[in-house]
Order: structure tokens, then sequence, then C-alpha cells
């Protein structure tokens, strides 16, 4: 069950920094928003999903 658990929060996280990739976004914000993605494995991507992809 811990296996399945990791590889769905990698997926998800792999997914998420393709989404910032592919945004209109400046570089920077890119960069920082990968970086808490990386760092914050669960959090990261609910953060941007509620607060980084408004802006």
């Amino acid at each position: 069950m811990g296996r399945l658990l990791s590889f769905l929060i990698l997926v998800i996280d792999i997914i998420v920094i393709i989404d910032i990739v592919k945004s209109n976004k400046d570089t920077e914000k890119k960069i920082l928003w990968i970086i808490a993605v990386v760092f914050l494995p669960v959090l990261g991507p609910v953060l941007y999903y509620f607060l980084g992809r408004r802006t």
C-alpha cells in the first residue's frame, strides 16, 4: 500500500511539473513553483492548484 501511495504522489508531482512548465508564467515563478513541488511533494501540488494557477 505504501509503494502505491508513493507512486501516486510521484505521478501527481510529474503532472504538476509538466503543467507548470507549459504555463505562461515568468521563468522565475515557474522555478519557484517547481522547487515547491519537489521539496513539498504532497503539499506543493495542492498549493499550486489552489494558488498558483490563478496567477
